[in-house]
């Protein structure tokens, strides 16, 4: 019966290796745990998008280190924010057995509205659809979030269009 093993993921960071556990949710959470999952990342949790990330997908503070998400495994694409928009709509959830932090519904649209022109268009259309058919949104936290977001005018005229 094999119990694991430890392997090294990056300089001066090594794991232990649950043969039952084959997430890559808990690398992701010890080696960023200031990091909250968002985009892709998030659209895939609240199942707005049918595809699975290549790359988690991590807000983080502008202030943080660039170097340390220069890695092979697991491959992430860090989005450096300034902290007072940072932690606007963040909730807990459970992914795989493991405790994460990542945005709520409403911010993951907030975010994805203000990174439109970077997404995939099928994405992004998709997850609006399925935000707007969705029982559980709600658009005064949308348009809460919007303001310091910076994307008030366009949640306005993209969701506004729907309701």
């Amino acid at each position: 019966m094999e119990l694991g093993h430890i392997e090294k993921v990056r300089y001066g960071y090594y794991q232990w290796v649950d043969p039952d556990d084959f997430s890559e949710v808990g690398t992701v959470s010890r080696l960023f745990p200031d990091a909250i999952l968002c985009m892709d990342t998030a659209l895939r949790y609240y199942g707005y998008s049918d595809r699975t990330p290549s790359q988690w997908h991590l807000a983080v503070s502008k202030d943080s280190g660039k170097s340390r998400f220069k890695i092979s495994y697991p491959c992430a694409k860090p989005y450096f924010l300034e902290l007072t928009v940072l932690e606007l709509g963040l909730t807990k959830g459970n992914l795989d057995g493991h405790e994460i932090r990542i945005y709520d519904k409403d911010r993951v649209i907030c975010d994805c509205l203000r990174y439109r022109n970077k997404m995939d268009k099928e994405i992004f259309n998709k997850a609006i659809q399925h935000y707007i058919n969705d029982p559980g949104k709600s658009i005064s936290k949308l348009l809460e979030y919007a303001e310091p977001l910076r994307v008030r005018k366009i949640a306005k005229e993209l969701i506004g269009v729907w309701l």
